[in-house]
């Protein structure tokens, strides 16, 4: 058995909380052979259509798909969506004993028509800032605070939809760090200063890159990297980029994915390591990230290192883009392409 596999072989015995907005995706699949005679846009005829859990009930999902013990913390509406959600979530076995009905808010979802493989539109609806909510906040602390012994590691992932506040990421860090539990966050740019002092962050290139733009209006950054800001176009760029955000957030790690170039790791102390992508071809990246937060805080819960847990998810990410829609990786999968690589 490698050492890879040995990793995996451990994911069933973690559970991992996951923190976050809570998306119903809805996929429209249909053909279109002409445009609509009242605006110039195609006429999608429906053939199929389908649900699938997206945001953080994605993330909640992949960990699912990897065998792993998951409960999944926020809020949705009193309405159909949300009604379909806890089915799909029921039935993959996902706890949503941490999932509270919020008054006045509808349970986000996310329509995408696609025709032909080619998504022609998406439809948000959402409503981020109504009701507070205060009584459901505390319900959701509470729920937090109790459910937290009996987990790993912690996930928070913040789709920019209300959830995530400075004072939310405070609270579950410092209950996480108390408890020393791994914590990671699949960040928005705009909240990257919240993000303080956890086990790990994981931004796309462009999210690093605006990040680098956001706390440059707030922060003392070196005169090399205030040259460059906004387009990371080298490898020295990024790394310059990577080592800052991991020094200024007081980042454990730092995971940025880089698409088709692989991912680079950071770690304090120590000089960054690239990730080699593997090979395969793009269908979906939508859900990607939340298959790549997913895989790498349930590998660092099962005592991989950093880099050991950044191979997993770069191999876990490289799976589900050759898939549809936000679909979680499944163990038996990544036990594959950890053999088919020799890992």
């Amino acid at each position: 058995m490698t050492r890879l596999t040995q990793l995996i072989s451990r994911f069933h015995q973690k559970r991992v909380m996951v923190i976050g907005d809570i998306i119903l995706d809805q996929y429209i699949l249909g053909s279109a052979s002409r445009l609509s005679p009242e605006a110039p846009v195609p006429v999608v005829v429906q053939e199929k259509t389908f649900y699938t859990p997206g945001g953080a009930a994605n993330v909640a999902q992949n960990l699912w798909g990897l065998n792993a013990q998951t409960v999944l913390v926020g809020r949705i509406g009193d309405d159909q969506e949300g009604h379909i959600l806890r089915r799909e979530l029921h039935e993959k076995g996902i706890d949503t004993k941490g999932i509270f009905v919020g008054r006045g808010l509808p349970t986000i979802c996310k329509t995408r028509i696609i025709a032909h493989h080619q998504q022609v539109v998406r439809i948000d609806r959402e409503k981020v800032n109504g009701d507070e909510n205060r009584d459901l906040l505390e319900k959701m602390k509470n729920f937090i605070r109790r459910a937290m012994d009996d987990c790993d590691g912690v996930i928070i992932s913040d789709y920019g939809k209300g959830l995530i506040t400075p004072f939310m990421v405070n609270f579950v860090r410092d209950l996480a760090l108390d408890k020393k539990k791994v914590i990671t966050v699949d960040p928005k740019v705009e909240h990257f200063s919240y993000y303080r002092d956890v086990t790990a962050i994981t931004p796309n290139l462009k999210e690093t890159e605006n990040a680098i733009h956001n706390i440059k209006i707030t922060a003392e950054l070196p005169e090399q990297l205030g040259i460059r800001i906004g387009h990371l176009r080298t490898s020295e760029d990024i790394d310059l980029a990577g080592k800052e955000l991991v020094r200024y957030l007081g980042l454990e790690s730092l995971l940025i994915t880089l698409g088709e170039h692989g991912m680079r790791l950071f770690e304090k102390n120590k000089n960054p390591v690239s990730i080699k992508t593997e090979a395969r071809e793009v269908f979906d990246v939508s859900g990607a990230g939340d298959t790549v937060i997913a895989t790498f805080t349930l590998s660092l819960t099962a005592k991989a290192s950093k880099k050991e847990a950044a191979d997993l998810a770069n191999l876990a990410a490289g799976i589900v883009i050759a898939k549809l829609g936000a679909v979680a990786v499944t163990k038996q999968e990544l036990l594959e392409a950890v053999r088919s690589g020799s890992h």
